[in-house]
Order: C-alpha cells, then sequence, then structure tokens
C-alpha cells in the first residue's frame, strides 16, 4: 500500500544473503498499517495507526483515532498508550531494555490485532570509516560500520541514515550469515544521485552523514529485507504493489519492532 510503498522508494539497495521472500501482490488499499517501536531509549514510544490506501492516490493516510493501543513487557510491565494525533499512540511511563520480549495488542475498528518483538543484546557501534570509488570520472563514498558481530549466530542489524539533517531516511540491513563473530566488512554505499527531484542527494566532501545503528529480531529483518527486496524489483506504477510480510497478525499491515539504537556521525573528507 502507499505508505508502506513509500517507505520501499527511500530504502538503499543491497544484496540480501537470505532466501527469497515470497510477497503478497494483491491490492489490500484500506487494510489497518501498524508502525510501532520500543527501544532502548528513553521513552516516550510511538505507535502509529493509519489506513493504506492505493499508490495512485495522494500521500493522504487516514488517521485511526479511537484505537486501544496497549504494550506490554515478559516482566510484567504494561501500559496503555494515550493518542496525541495523527495516528499517533505515545507512552507516558513504558521503559525499554535488551532481553526483554514486548507485546503490542490493539483494538481497532472492531478487530484486534498483536504482535511480539524480543528486543536483542545491545552492539557495540565502535565508530565509522570512510571509504570511496570512482565509476566514470564520478567519486562515490562509502561507509565502514565499525562493529565486532558477537560469536552466537543469528545476529540481525538494521542500518539507517541521513545527510546533513534532512529528512529523508536510507536503510541498509546486515545479517552475521557471512561474517559472524567477525569485525563488520560489509559497507554502507552513500548515495551519488544528482538528479532534478527534490529529494535527490549527492554526498560530496563536507557533508555530515549521521547515522543509526538497530540491533532487530529475526522477524523485523525478515520484513525490512522484504522491503529491500521490492525496491530492486522496481516499482512500477500499478495500484497493488507488494506488501512486506508482516509481523502483526490478523492481516494488519507494517512492523512492531523492539530493538537498541546506536548513532556516529562523521563528516566526509
Amino acid at each position: 500500500m502507499k505508505n508502506i510503498f513509500l517507505i520501499i522508494l527511500s530504502l538503499f539497495l543491497v544484496t540480501s544473503c537470505e532466501k527469497e521472500i515470497d510477497l503478497d501482490l494483491d491490492d489490500q488499499s484500506g487494510s489497518i498499517v501498524i508502525e510501532g517501536n520500543v527501544t532502548d531509549q528513553a521513552g516516550p514510544y510511538y505507535v502509529k495507526i493509519t489506513k493504506s490506501v492505493a499508490f495512485t492516490q495522494t500521500n493522504q493516510y487516514p488517521a485511526i483515532e479511537n484505537a486501544q493501543v496497549v504494550l506490554s513487557d515478559n516482566t510484567g510491565q504494561t501500559e496503555t498508550l494515550q493518542y496525541v494525533g495523527n495516528g499517533m499512540y505515545q507512552t507516558a511511563t513504558f521503559v525499554g531494555q535488551s532481553g526483554r520480549t514486548y507485546t503490542l495488542k490493539i483494538q481497532a475498528e472492531g478487530k484486534e490485532y498483536s504482535a511480539q518483538s524480543t528486543m536483542p543484546q545491545a552492539v557495540s557501534f565502535d565508530g565509522l570509516d570512510q571509504d570511496s570509488f570512482a565509476v566514470g570520472g564520478e567519486t562515490s563514498y562509502t561507509l565502514l560500520p565499525v562493529f565486532t558481530d558477537p560469536p552466537a549466530l543469528g545476529n540481525r542489524y538494521l542500518f539507517n541514515f541521513t545527510v546533513n539533517n534532512k529528512p529523508k531516511k536510507y536503510f541498509s540491513e546486515f545479517a552475521d550469515n557471512v561474517n559472524n563473530g567477525m569485525p563488520n566488512q560489509r559497507p554502507i554505499i552513500l548515495p551519488n544521485d544528482d538528479g532534478d527531484e527534490p529529494d535527490d542527494v549527492k554526498v560530496v566532501i563536507g557533508d555530515t552523514i549521521h547515522v543509526e545503528m538497530n540491533c532487530i529480531d529475526d522477524n523485523v529483518y525478515t520484513f525490512y529485507s522484504a522491503l529491500l527486496q521490492l525496491s530492486g524489483g522496481g516499482a512500477g506504477g500499478g495500484v497493488t504493489p507488494s506488501n512486506p510480510p508482516s509481523n502483526i497478525n490478523n492481516g494488519a499491515l507494517g512492523y512492531f519492532s523492539a530493538h537498541t539504537v546506536s548513532k556516529r556521525s562523521i563528516v566526509i573528507q
């Protein structure tokens, strides 16, 4: 659906080491879209609930205003979120912590939805190394996130970054299938698009890149891997773009993620 599909258009393309994921090609206009996050940083945490629209419609996603949204964890912590407008519900006192399993329950428009996500232990984000390469006389820049993957197999990472505090976010997902237990060797390639569109970005010397590293669980990794797979497949102009596999039940689109947050910034030299 369009609000999910616009996320796809902002994703940075990378090659996935995971198997190909089957994607839903049915038109689901009018479906509920849930985007929820809990982190190891201080709250409040937010859950956004809207309705999907066809890809050809304008960027107006109807907010769902009268939902009951309850967040809990496996230690007995629970809170009913308060509506703050534009489809957004927020916590007041809830605390996120690595190692806990979080449950999101929503009642909206006569239906119930639920999802679970376990927050992994944080992996130290030690820095960013810069490199560059030239193609056709044009210089493109890369960043290598500096971290060492833990010995146990199954760690999943999401990196998102912005350029010079512009609102557009770029995403890249990493898995430890190849370099398990080793220092990271997989770079992030920075955008080199100097086209005519307002959100086109070409990274040059002097730009500041703000990078956020998230340790995510396997279901959330699958969601983002599918988004990258979709963006690699091309957008087209249809009204029924593919829908990535959600970890929320009862036919909802979107995701619920409990993840860690570490941030680093670097000025391109």
